[in-house]
């Protein structure tokens, strides 16, 4: 889920989130209030059961506070350095360049990050198409709860594939957007944090000089990874879709300027960690933003959207994985799984919702029939129509069709009587193994706190 590039746009930020974070075998539904399908709660004192404020409340007054003290804010113009954890990327307190931190000086700051609190995590991505943060703190084992975030849509790889440079009016409006995520990470103290770009600024001549720029003027250090580690933490982010029974899965996630697609294989012993199971993966250099680009977005006829499915149909055909799973995939246990904006998008258009609803979206199972549906119907509505839809709107409606087409072209080499639809991806794989290594090295956060 790099990028909800084609998909509804539900505002975030502020909102508690319990979610997986880890491939917890068997995971499943509880039907409870506040809790949807896909083991995702949100915390809502409007709906928690009579007893519960209570409860948090004894909690508090016991010390046992949940969200990480904010006394180590750094205001922007400050000269200072903010808390830095031990996650892969850095975040500056100013528009300077952070100074190389010693190991032992590092690991107190960890330590201190929290000081008997529970360790607070974020994870950045910037996407062709979106910029997206996740800030949280760890629950029960393989769970997390998310206490803020931020998504913004930017189009930092508009025009990418014609020029094969970033533009300064996308890199100005990334920019900003990171400038509300290092303010948001500056009010906590951060114990590991990773802060990743994708595809936009892997492919740009310019991608490792605009880096440079998001350094000195939002003060966060970005990595650019490969697309083995996208695809790799994709698969980690949706791990608790996959039920115990499943043996087969085809994970994609169709971003903005490149498509990562993992087959795994659950026939055998299943481990903690799904991307275990990979036993083959690609990633295509073609996103909604790129192919819409080339075959156009707004106005989309039968013939045009045809000709974007054979385009994607052709780099499918050149993946010589693809066949791994050809065991599995015609059994009752193998499903595909869709991390990206368009198959939310599919599933808040088939849900008829009048506002997106995540905790709806994720996790949602949709038969083979319902998609065919869903892609005949956005194919039968103009620009003007897609852009009324409220789970498509104004800014993405001229790149839905463009997932729909690489959607249909994944379909058609995996077909699958089933599709589970995930609200979740990469800063979700991120935070996961973030806090699996952190766990790993502490042993026990809440042991850890009471000595």
């Amino acid at each position: 889920m790099k990028d909800r590039d084609a998909g509804a746009g539900a505002p975030e930020g502020g909102m508690s989130e319990r979610i997986s974070a880890s491939p917890e075998p068997g995971s499943r539904a509880t039907g409870r209030e506040g809790q949807s399908h896909a083991g995702v709660r949100w915390d809502s004192h409007a709906s928690a059961p009579p007893g519960a404020k209570g409860r948090k409340r004894r909690k508090r007054r016991r010390g046992r506070k949940v969200f990480a003290p904010t006394d180590g804010v750094v205001p922007r113009p400050a000269t200072t350095e903010a808390p830095q954890g031990t996650g892969q990327s850095s975040v500056a307190a100013n528009p300077q360049p952070a100074r190389p931190a010693n190991p032992a000086s590092q690991e107190q700051r960890s330590r201190s990050a929290w000081n008997g609190e529970l360790p607070v995590f974020a994870a950045l991505d910037l996407g062709t198409n979106n910029c997206r943060l996740l800030v949280a703190v760890p629950g029960r084992h393989g769970q997390f709860r998310v206490i803020d975030a931020f998504s913004r849509i930017v189009r930092l790889g508009e025009g990418l594939s014609a020029s094969g440079r970033l533009g300064d009016a996308a890199m100005n409006r990334a920019i900003e957007a990171l400038k509300v995520c290092a303010d948001k990470l500056r009010l906590r103290k951060v114990a590991g944090a990773r802060l990743i770009a994708t595809e936009a600024c892997r492919s740009a001549a310019n991608g490792a000089e605009f880096l440079e720029r998001v350094e000195r003027e939002a003060g966060l250090k970005l990595e650019i990874i490969d697309r083995e580690t996208e695809a790799r933490l994709a698969v980690s982010g949706c791990g608790s879709l996959i039920e115990r029974e499943t043996k087969g899965v085809v994970l994609f996630d169709i971003g903005g300027g490149s498509s990562e697609i993992a087959l795994i294989d659950l026939s055998n012993r299943r481990s903690q960690r799904l991307a275990n199971h990979i036993v083959s993966w690609t990633s295509l250099p073609v996103g909604v933003v790129s192919l819409a680009e080339r075959f156009g977005g707004r106005t989309v006829t039968r013939e045009s959207f045809a000709a974007m499915v054979d385009d994607v149909a052709g780099r499918l055909a050149a993946f010589e994985g693809r066949h791994r799973l050809s065991h599995l995939v015609a059994g009752p246990h193998f499903h595909l799984l869709g991390t990206s904006g368009t198959v939310t998008t599919l599933a808040g258009v088939h849900l008829d919702l009048e506002r997106y609803d995540r905790r709806r979206v994720d996790g949602l199972w949709m038969g083979r029939e319902n998609v065919d549906r869903m892609v005949q119907k956005l194919l039968g509505w103009d620009f003007q129509q897609r852009v009324a839809n409220p789970c498509i709107g104004a800014d993405r409606a001229d790149l839905v069709l463009a997932g729909c087409a690489i959607l249909e072209a994944i379909r058609a080499v995996w077909p699958s009587e089933r599709l589970r639809v995930a609200d979740r991806g990469l800063r979700e794989g991120i935070l996961s193994e973030l806090m699996a290594d952190d766990r790993a090295a502490r042993g026990s956060w809440r042991t850890e706190g009471r000595q």
